[in-house]
Protein backbone atom coordinates (compact mmCIF):
# COMPACT_ATOMS: atom_id res chain seq x y z
CA UNK A 1 0.00 0.00 0.00
CA UNK A 2 0.95 3.65 -0.77
CA UNK A 3 2.12 5.90 1.91
CA UNK A 4 -0.84 8.49 3.13
CA UNK A 5 -0.04 12.33 2.08
CA UNK A 6 -1.18 14.98 3.75
CA UNK A 7 -1.12 17.98 1.70
CA UNK A 8 -1.34 21.57 2.81
CA UNK A 9 -3.37 23.62 0.58
CA UNK A 10 -2.48 27.04 0.05
CA UNK A 11 -4.56 30.29 -1.31
CA UNK A 12 -2.87 33.17 -2.84
CA UNK A 13 -4.85 36.06 -3.22
CA UNK A 14 -4.02 39.75 -3.81
CA UNK A 15 -2.66 40.59 -0.19
CA UNK A 16 -0.93 37.66 -0.12
CA UNK A 17 -2.30 33.88 1.41
CA UNK A 18 -5.79 33.85 2.01
CA UNK A 19 -8.19 31.47 3.90
CA UNK A 20 -12.14 31.65 4.23
CA UNK A 21 -15.49 29.39 4.53
CA UNK A 22 -17.06 27.58 1.66
CA UNK A 23 -14.58 29.68 -0.85
CA UNK A 24 -16.18 33.14 0.86
CA UNK A 25 -14.92 35.61 3.52
CA UNK A 26 -11.39 35.34 2.93
CA UNK A 27 -9.20 36.32 5.64
CA UNK A 28 -5.21 37.54 5.46
CA UNK A 29 -3.20 34.45 6.84
CA UNK A 30 0.20 35.29 6.38
CA UNK A 31 3.24 35.43 4.17
CA UNK A 32 3.87 32.78 1.28
CA UNK A 33 7.23 32.35 1.78
CA UNK A 34 7.29 32.38 5.60
CA UNK A 35 4.61 29.99 5.25
CA UNK A 36 6.28 27.72 2.47
CA UNK A 37 9.30 27.83 4.98
CA UNK A 38 7.67 26.56 8.43
CA UNK A 39 6.01 23.72 6.26
CA UNK A 40 9.48 22.77 5.32
CA UNK A 41 10.85 22.66 8.95
CA UNK A 42 7.69 20.04 9.09
CA UNK A 43 8.43 18.07 6.22
CA UNK A 44 5.78 17.83 4.85
CA UNK A 45 4.73 15.19 2.08
CA UNK A 46 3.74 17.61 -0.32
CA UNK A 47 2.68 21.56 -0.91
CA UNK A 48 -0.45 22.84 -3.51
CA UNK A 49 -0.32 26.61 -4.18
CA UNK A 50 -2.94 27.83 -5.75
CA UNK A 51 -3.17 31.31 -7.29
CA UNK A 52 -6.87 32.46 -6.43
CA UNK A 53 -7.09 35.66 -6.98
CA UNK A 54 -5.51 34.66 -11.26
CA UNK A 55 -8.78 33.16 -12.85
CA UNK A 56 -11.54 35.42 -11.66
CA UNK A 57 -9.76 38.32 -13.06
CA UNK A 58 -8.78 36.81 -16.16
CA UNK A 59 -4.75 36.74 -15.14
CA UNK A 60 -2.32 34.63 -15.30
CA UNK A 61 -0.42 33.02 -12.54
CA UNK A 62 1.94 34.44 -10.98
CA UNK A 63 5.03 32.81 -11.61
CA UNK A 64 7.77 35.10 -9.29
CA UNK A 65 5.37 33.34 -6.13
CA UNK A 66 6.24 29.78 -7.56
CA UNK A 67 9.94 30.59 -7.74
CA UNK A 68 9.95 32.00 -4.09
CA UNK A 69 7.95 28.63 -2.94
CA UNK A 70 10.65 26.35 -5.13
CA UNK A 71 13.62 28.47 -3.31
CA UNK A 72 12.15 28.02 0.36
CA UNK A 73 11.65 24.16 0.05
CA UNK A 74 12.56 21.23 -0.80
CA UNK A 75 9.47 19.05 -0.58
CA UNK A 76 7.69 17.99 -3.83
CA UNK A 77 4.54 20.74 -4.95
CA UNK A 78 1.89 21.58 -7.08
CA UNK A 79 1.28 25.04 -8.91
CA UNK A 80 -2.02 26.81 -10.48
CA UNK A 81 -4.56 29.31 -10.57
CA UNK A 82 -5.05 30.50 -14.49
CA UNK A 83 -3.79 28.22 -16.13
CA UNK A 84 -4.65 28.12 -19.56
CA UNK A 85 -2.28 27.71 -22.37
CA UNK A 86 0.97 25.18 -22.33
CA UNK A 87 3.34 28.13 -22.35
CA UNK A 88 1.42 28.63 -18.34
CA UNK A 89 2.23 24.92 -17.40
CA UNK A 90 6.05 25.40 -18.67
CA UNK A 91 6.69 29.10 -17.02
CA UNK A 92 5.26 27.00 -13.64
CA UNK A 93 7.31 23.67 -14.08
CA UNK A 94 10.32 25.58 -15.09
CA UNK A 95 9.86 28.17 -11.88
CA UNK A 96 10.04 24.84 -9.93
CA UNK A 97 7.17 23.53 -9.63
CA UNK A 98 6.79 19.70 -9.68
CA UNK A 99 3.32 19.96 -11.23
CA UNK A 100 0.53 21.85 -12.73
CA UNK A 101 -2.81 22.40 -11.01
CA UNK A 102 -5.67 23.03 -13.62
CA UNK A 103 -9.01 23.83 -12.53
CA UNK A 104 -11.51 26.12 -14.71
CA UNK A 105 -9.93 25.23 -18.41
CA UNK A 106 -9.77 21.47 -17.37
CA UNK A 107 -13.41 21.60 -16.83
CA UNK A 108 -13.93 23.91 -19.78
CA UNK A 109 -11.63 22.33 -22.26
CA UNK A 110 -10.26 19.03 -21.33
CA UNK A 111 -8.10 18.69 -24.15
CA UNK A 112 -6.07 21.16 -22.23
CA UNK A 113 -5.14 18.32 -19.92
CA UNK A 114 -4.43 15.86 -22.67
CA UNK A 115 -1.87 18.25 -24.59
CA UNK A 116 -0.16 19.22 -20.58
CA UNK A 117 0.01 15.47 -20.43
CA UNK A 118 1.40 14.89 -23.96
CA UNK A 119 3.62 17.51 -23.36
CA UNK A 120 5.22 17.17 -20.22
CA UNK A 121 3.86 13.79 -18.88
CA UNK A 122 0.37 12.56 -16.71
CA UNK A 123 2.43 12.74 -13.62
CA UNK A 124 2.42 16.60 -14.29
CA UNK A 125 -1.31 17.29 -14.42
CA UNK A 126 -3.36 17.23 -11.50
CA UNK A 127 -7.18 18.38 -12.18
CA UNK A 128 -9.00 20.40 -9.72
CA UNK A 129 -12.57 19.24 -9.69
CA UNK A 130 -14.40 21.58 -6.71
CA UNK A 131 -18.13 20.34 -6.38
CA UNK A 132 -21.06 22.22 -3.86
CA UNK A 133 -23.51 19.70 -2.23
CA UNK A 134 -27.22 20.17 -3.93
CA UNK A 135 -30.24 20.15 -1.53
CA UNK A 136 -31.33 16.46 -3.20
CA UNK A 137 -27.91 14.80 -2.60
CA UNK A 138 -26.61 15.71 -5.93
CA UNK A 139 -23.64 17.29 -6.54
CA UNK A 140 -22.09 20.32 -9.19
CA UNK A 141 -18.89 21.31 -10.10
CA UNK A 142 -18.37 24.95 -9.82
CA UNK A 143 -15.69 27.17 -11.41
CA UNK A 144 -13.39 30.45 -10.76
CA UNK A 145 -13.23 29.92 -7.65
CA UNK A 146 -16.47 28.47 -7.03
CA UNK A 147 -18.29 31.23 -8.45
CA UNK A 148 -19.91 29.91 -11.35
CA UNK A 149 -22.11 26.55 -11.37
CA UNK A 150 -21.04 24.83 -14.62
CA UNK A 151 -24.40 22.06 -13.77
CA UNK A 152 -21.82 19.00 -14.47
CA UNK A 153 -21.52 16.13 -12.65
CA UNK A 154 -18.27 15.59 -10.61
CA UNK A 155 -17.77 11.75 -11.45
CA UNK A 156 -18.30 12.90 -14.95
CA UNK A 157 -15.92 15.38 -14.94
CA UNK A 158 -13.69 12.93 -13.05
CA UNK A 159 -13.70 10.34 -16.09
CA UNK A 160 -13.13 13.19 -18.60
CA UNK A 161 -9.74 14.67 -16.72
CA UNK A 162 -8.88 10.56 -16.26
CA UNK A 163 -9.22 9.65 -20.18
CA UNK A 164 -7.52 13.30 -20.86
CA UNK A 165 -4.59 12.24 -19.21
CA UNK A 166 -4.48 13.59 -15.45
CA UNK A 167 -2.25 12.06 -13.55
CA UNK A 168 -4.42 12.51 -10.29
CA UNK A 169 -7.46 14.78 -9.19
CA UNK A 170 -7.74 17.16 -6.25
CA UNK A 171 -11.63 17.10 -5.37
CA UNK A 172 -13.01 19.76 -2.95
CA UNK A 173 -16.25 19.73 -1.10
CA UNK A 174 -17.11 23.28 -1.41
CA UNK A 175 -19.65 23.15 1.28
CA UNK A 176 -16.98 21.90 3.31
CA UNK A 177 -14.11 24.08 2.93
CA UNK A 178 -12.75 26.07 5.79
CA UNK A 179 -15.30 24.13 8.23
CA UNK A 180 -12.82 21.19 9.99
CA UNK A 181 -16.20 19.52 10.37
CA UNK A 182 -14.49 16.79 8.52
CA UNK A 183 -14.67 15.74 4.34
CA UNK A 184 -17.49 14.68 2.47
CA UNK A 185 -17.15 10.82 2.35
CA UNK A 186 -19.63 10.25 0.03
CA UNK A 187 -18.07 12.88 -2.77
CA UNK A 188 -15.25 11.88 -2.50
CA UNK A 189 -15.59 7.55 -2.63
CA UNK A 190 -18.21 8.48 -5.86
CA UNK A 191 -15.07 9.81 -7.76
CA UNK A 192 -12.63 7.27 -6.08
CA UNK A 193 -15.19 4.31 -6.94
CA UNK A 194 -15.36 5.61 -10.71
CA UNK A 195 -11.57 6.48 -11.41
CA UNK A 196 -8.78 4.25 -11.29
CA UNK A 197 -6.14 7.28 -11.31
CA UNK A 198 -5.53 8.80 -7.71
CA UNK A 199 -7.55 11.06 -5.84
CA UNK A 200 -6.71 14.03 -2.95
CA UNK A 201 -9.52 14.54 -1.21
CA UNK A 202 -9.66 18.21 -0.06
CA UNK A 203 -12.73 20.58 2.40
CA UNK A 204 -13.29 19.87 5.46
CA UNK A 205 -10.14 18.58 7.38
CA UNK A 206 -10.15 19.76 11.35
CA UNK A 207 -7.86 16.37 12.81
CA UNK A 208 -6.17 13.68 12.32
CA UNK A 209 -9.78 11.29 12.64
CA UNK A 210 -10.57 13.02 9.78
CA UNK A 211 -8.23 12.37 7.89
CA UNK A 212 -8.10 8.74 8.94
CA UNK A 213 -11.82 8.48 7.87
CA UNK A 214 -11.42 10.36 4.35
CA UNK A 215 -8.07 7.62 3.57
CA UNK A 216 -9.94 4.31 4.98
CA UNK A 217 -13.63 5.06 4.66
CA UNK A 218 -13.31 7.34 1.56
CA UNK A 219 -10.75 5.73 -0.29
CA UNK A 220 -8.75 8.53 -1.38
CA UNK A 221 -4.95 8.35 -1.84
CA UNK A 222 -4.00 11.72 0.22
CA UNK A 223 -5.66 14.58 2.58
CA UNK A 224 -5.50 18.05 1.22
CA UNK A 225 -5.95 20.44 4.27
CA UNK A 226 -6.41 24.24 4.62
CA UNK A 227 -7.86 25.81 7.55
CA UNK A 228 -6.60 22.87 9.62
CA UNK A 229 -3.02 23.65 8.98
CA UNK A 230 -3.39 27.55 9.18
CA UNK A 231 -5.35 28.00 12.19
CA UNK A 232 -5.61 27.17 15.49
CA UNK A 233 -8.06 26.99 18.17
CA UNK A 234 -11.84 27.79 18.25
CA UNK A 235 -10.39 31.61 17.65
CA UNK A 236 -9.13 29.90 14.28
CA UNK A 237 -5.55 32.02 15.27
CA UNK A 238 -3.59 31.79 12.38
CA UNK A 239 -0.75 29.26 13.62
CA UNK A 240 0.53 26.63 10.45
CA UNK A 241 0.55 23.29 12.28
CA UNK A 242 0.88 19.71 10.75
CA UNK A 243 -0.13 16.21 12.20
CA UNK A 244 2.69 14.63 13.49
CA UNK A 245 3.50 10.72 12.52
CA UNK A 246 2.08 9.88 15.97
CA UNK A 247 -1.41 11.33 15.58
CA UNK A 248 -1.18 9.67 12.20
CA UNK A 249 -0.71 6.78 13.34
CA UNK A 250 -3.36 6.74 16.04
CA UNK A 251 -5.86 6.75 13.32
CA UNK A 252 -4.31 4.60 9.80
CA UNK A 253 -2.31 1.82 9.81
CA UNK A 254 1.28 2.14 10.67
CA UNK A 255 2.40 0.84 7.30
CA UNK A 256 0.75 3.34 6.00
CA UNK A 257 2.13 6.50 7.24
CA UNK A 258 5.35 8.24 6.31
CA UNK A 259 8.43 8.74 8.85
CA UNK A 260 9.53 12.45 8.72
CA UNK A 261 13.10 13.42 9.87
CA UNK A 262 13.16 14.73 13.14
CA UNK A 263 14.05 18.55 13.21
CA UNK A 264 13.94 21.50 15.32
CA UNK A 265 10.75 22.60 16.02
CA UNK A 266 10.24 25.39 14.28
CA UNK A 267 10.14 28.96 15.66
CA UNK A 268 6.49 29.80 17.32
CA UNK A 269 7.03 33.24 15.71
CA UNK A 270 7.80 31.88 12.35
CA UNK A 271 4.30 30.20 12.35
CA UNK A 272 1.97 32.57 13.40
CA UNK A 273 3.50 33.94 9.60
Amino acid sequence: MHKVRVIPVLLLGERGLEKGVAFRNRVYVGCPKNAARVFNAHRVDELVLLDIAATPAGKPPRIEYVRDIARETSMPFAAGGGVRTLDQMRALLEAGADRVVINTAAIENPALIEAGANRFGSQCMLVSIDAMRLLDGAYTVRVECGGRDTGRDPVEMARIAESAGAGELLVTAIHRDGTMSGYDLDLVRRVVDAVNIPVIAGGGAGSAAHIGEVILKGGAAAAACGAFVVFYGKRRTVLITYPSVQDLRAVLPEDRVRDRDVVPPPDPAASRL
